[in-house]
């Protein structure tokens, strides 16, 4: 895929790798980036040839500094933008892919920098990484899962006390809180993340998808539930070995 402004996306050997690019803006998330990002993790969900993705920003400043309010904060009316959100709903897309996700992030991991990470399954950072939620101190909320997707993955009260005070966490604060796996010097940031892709991808890709479905879809279940789901998920893996 090509001819994209603000995301460059590649794919090689199964991998797929999107980087956020617009460095010179701190790869903030504007509208345009959000019509690349529904087009690309579109064509990621319906690419059998990917297996992984790594998602990563351009430049040496930011991950993403999130959102780009000079837009966003002048959309041209409540009704155009619901409908561009819900014809577009990039955040919805992003969680509905059975594929892995890796964030690899450094600088400023910001707002809907930390959103999208968040929707990636295993996120490194690296020694430099920043995370914050700076939205109420503007006079708004997270727009894309945020308010969510944090307490789940570092729980309710660290959660809160981050998004309500907007204090920015260290990539070791960051990683004490869960919110990242590992912490990484910056120079082994990417190549960490392409060596873990293709760990990821060395396994069988079905299996690693329902394992991910196992998951994500089970955490919104009580115990029996989520046990029957994995049983199902694991019957239809040897049931499909035995047929293939």
């Amino acid at each position: 895929m090509s001819g994209f402004e603000v995301i460059i996306y590649e794919k090689q050997d199964g991998i797929g790798c999107i980087t956020l690019n617009r460095p010179q803006a701190l790869n903030a998330y504007n509208i345009r980036m959000r019509d690349e990002l529904y087009e690309v993790l579109g064509a990621i969900k319906a690419d059998p040839e990917v297996e992984v993705v790594i998602l990563k920003g351009a430049g040496e400043k930011a991950f993403c500094a999130g959102a780009d309010l000079t837009e966003f904060l002048t959309a041209p009316s409540p009704v155009i933008a619901r409908r561009a959100r819900f014809e577009r709903d990039v955040w919805g897309l992003f969680l509905s892919i059975d594929k892995p996700f890796i964030a690899a992030m450094h600088g400023y991991v910001l707002g809907s920098g930390i959103e999208m990470a968040l929707c990636c399954d295993i996120r490194l950072a690296s020694e430099d990484a920043r995370f914050g939620l700076p939205e109420p101190g503007l006079g708004i909320i997270p727009a894309a899962g945020g308010s969510q997707t944090l307490p789940r993955t570092i729980g309710r009260a660290a959660a809160l006390e981050m998004l309500l005070s907007g204090r920015w966490l260290t990539a070791e604060e960051a990683y004490r809180l869960k919110l990242v796996n590992r912490v990484i010097p910056r120079g082994d940031l990417l190549p960490e993340a392409e060596r873990l892709a293709v760990k990821i991808k060395s396994h069988n890709g079905l299996a690693v998808s329902h394992a991910k479905q196992a998951v994500v879809r089970g955490l919104d279940l009580n115990l029996a539930e989520g046990l029957e789901l994995e049983a199902r998920l694991g019957h239809y893996l040897l049931t499909k070995k035995d047929t293939d």
